[in-house]
C-alpha cells in the first residue's frame, strides 16, 4: 500500500511500557507542506483504529478549500502507529529473533507507547513546536497523551473520546478479539500469513459497524428491505461486505493489539486523580462530541471538557454516531477554524 507513504527506518531504541526494547524501528508516515526555519509550523493528526498514515484519505474533509489544513502554511503530518500493519512496525514486520513475521509475539503497546514511537520521529527531524495535535477515536487518544506528555504541543483538538476507555467500550472491544480467536484459523495468535483468519476479523468489523453507527441510521439506510440478488436483509449485506473489505486490508493480530492499545487509555495511571492530571493540561484545547455517539456518548466529552482548564466544548449533531467523526467535516471545520485562527492572533499579540 502505498498512498504516497514513506517508511524510514530509524536505528534507535524504543521501549514499550511493557519492557520490551526495539533496537530499529520502521515508521511509516506522510506529509503535505514544507518545515519552516523554525521548525516549528507542525500539525501532527493521529490516526484511529485501523486507519493509516495517508489521512487525507480519511480526513480528505479537512484538506479541501474549506478546511482547516492548509500545506501552504504548515508542515502537516501523520504518523502510522506501531502494532499496525501499514508500514510502521507491527505484527506482520518481521523479528529479528527468529526470521519471521512477529504475529502474536509483537509485544504489547499502549497509548503512551504510541506517542514515544511519535517521538522518536519528530525527534530525528528536530522538531521544536506543534501548533495542533489533533484526531478522532484511537487518535483523539493519542493526541491528548501528546499534550500531556510532550511540551513541543501548543494545543490539541480531541474528537470523540474521554478521559479514559470506559468498561463499556473495553467490552465491545473484547466481544470483537473473541470473534477473531474463535476463527478456525486462529491458533493462539499464530497462522498461515496466506490464509489468515478473515472470517474472525469479518465478524470482528460486522460488530464495529454496528457501534459506529446509530438505530436510527440503520432504520434510514436499510429499513427491513431485502437485498434483490441475495435474498437476505440490506442491512446484513451491508455487514458482510464491510466485514470482507476490513478483512482483505487487515491483520487480525493487528486489530486486537490496537484494540487493546486503546484498552489501555486512561490518563489517570500512575500519575495521580483525573482532575490533577487534566488541571495541569494549560494549552488550549477543543473538545468535539456528536449527540449520537453511542460508542463514546457526549457526556464523556463534556467531562472531558470540565477537566481541563483551557477547553472549548463543541457538542455537534449528526446522525451518523461515532462515525460522525469521518462524515462531518463541515461542522469540524467550523468549529476549528476560529479555534485555531484564535490560537494564532494570540500568539501574534
Amino acid at each position: 500500500m502505498n498512498k504516497g507513504i514513506t517508511v524510514t527506518t530509524l536505528q534507535k531504541n524504543w521501549t514499550t511500557e511493557s519492557g520490551y526494547t526495539f533496537s530499529s524501528v520502521d515508521i511509516a508516515w506522510k506529509s503535505w507542506g514544507t518545515l519552516n526555519e523554525k521548525r516549528d509550523n507542525v500539525i501532527l493528526i493521529c490516526h484511529a483504529l485501523t486507519g493509516h498514515a495517508a489521512a487525507d484519505e480519511w480526513f480528505g474533509g479537512l484538506f479541501d478549500q474549506d478546511g482547516i489544513l492548509d500545506p501552504e502554511e504548515h508542515f502537516i503530518l501523520c504518523v502510522n502507529v506501531p502494532g499496525s500493519c501499514y508500514g510502521s512496525t507491527g505484527p506482520t514486520s518481521i523479528n529479528p529473533n527468529t526470521g519471521n513475521p512477529w504475529q502474536a509475539d509483537f509485544p504489547p503497546i499502549t497509548i503512551r507507547d504510541i506517542v514515544t514511537f511519535h517521538q522518536l520521529l519528530l525527534d530525528e527531524w528536530h522538531i521544536q513546536g506543534i501548533e495542533l495535535v489533533l484526531g478522532g477515536s484511537m487518535g483523539g487518544m493519542t493526541a491528548l497523551e501528546f499534550a500531556l506528555m510532550d511540551d513541543r504541543v501548543r494545543s490539541a483538538a480531541l474528537f470523540v473520546m474521554g478521559k479514559a476507555h470506559s468498561p463499556w467500550a473495553i467490552g465491545i472491544s473484547e466481544a470483537q478479539r473473541m470473534a477473531i480467536r474463535a476463527d478456525r484459523k486462529w491458533k493462539h495468535g499464530y497462522y498461515d500469513t496466506q490464509d489468515p483468519p478473515i472470517k474472525g476479523i469479518e465478524a470482528a468489523r460486522a460488530m464495529a459497524m454496528i457501534t459506529y453507527r446509530t438505530p436510527e441510521n440503520y432504520e434510514e439506510k436499510f429499513s427491513r428491505r431485502v437485498h434483490p440478488d441475495k435474498q437476505i436483509y440490506q442491512v446484513e449485506s451491508y455487514l458482510h461486505y464491510q466485514g470482507k473489505k476490513l478483512a482483505d486490508r487487515f491483520d487480525a493480530n493487528t486489530y486486537i493489539i490496537l484494540s487493546q492499545a486503546m484498552d489501555s487509555h486512561d490518563v489517570s495511571r500512575d500519575r495521580g486523580t483525573f482532575k490533577e492530571v487534566l488541571g495541569n493540561l494549560k494549552i488550549p484545547v477543543l473538545v468535539v462530541g456528536f449527540d449520537s455517539d453511542q460508542l463514546y456518548p457526549i457526556h464523556e466529552q463534556r467531562e472531558l471538557a470540565d477537566l481541563l482548564p483551557n477547553s472549548t466544548l463543541a457538542e455537534l449533531s449528526s446522525p451518523y454516531g461515532h462515525d460522525a467523526f469521518l462524515i462531518e467535516f463541515e461542522q469540524l471545520n467550523a468549529q476549528l477554524k476560529p479555534f485555531f485562527h484564535s490560537l494564532k492572533k494570540s500568539h501574534s499579540s
